[in-house]
């Protein structure tokens, strides 16, 4: 089965960290561009991070320097480790999936995921309290 499956969201205090991990299964991992999105309060969706099968990560301006992306592709999982966390940061995170190739290399808005994004996973949910 194809599938991406989310887990690490808690809820934590200002200036804490947690680690968000998205195991994936049935496709072949290494050759897939894996990304993190967010669903923050008033259904906004922001991009998060993302890691190309090429080696090279994005990061929001709004987590730049406080998140890192990585994955582990023996494990088929991706990472995204969260410092120094905001209550900005209070969103549901979701773990997605894309081809290289699609949408020229980009990632998509959140909207238009069913026509770029492979998959995506259920998603988990990152309270952060002050």
């Amino acid at each position: 089965e194809v599938q991406l499956v989310e887990s690490g969201g808690a809820s934590v205090q200002a200036g804490g960290s947690l680690r968000l991990s998205c195991t994936a299964s049935g496709f072949t991992f290494e050759d897939s561009d894996m990304g993190w999105y967010r669903q923050l309060k008033g259904n906004e969706y922001e991009l998060v991070s993302t890691s190309s099968s090429d080696g090279s990560t994005y990061y929001a301006d709004s987590v730049k320097g406080r998140f890192t992306i990585s994955q582990d592709n023996a494990k088929t999982t991706v990472y995204l480790q969260m410092n120094s966390l905001k209550s900005e940061d209070t969103a549901v995170y979701y773990c997605a999936s894309k081809n290289p190739h699609a949408y020229g290399g980009r990632w998509p808005d959140w909207g238009d995921r069913y026509r770029y994004l492979e998959r995506w996973g259920q998603g988990t949910l990152v309270t952060v309290s002050s």
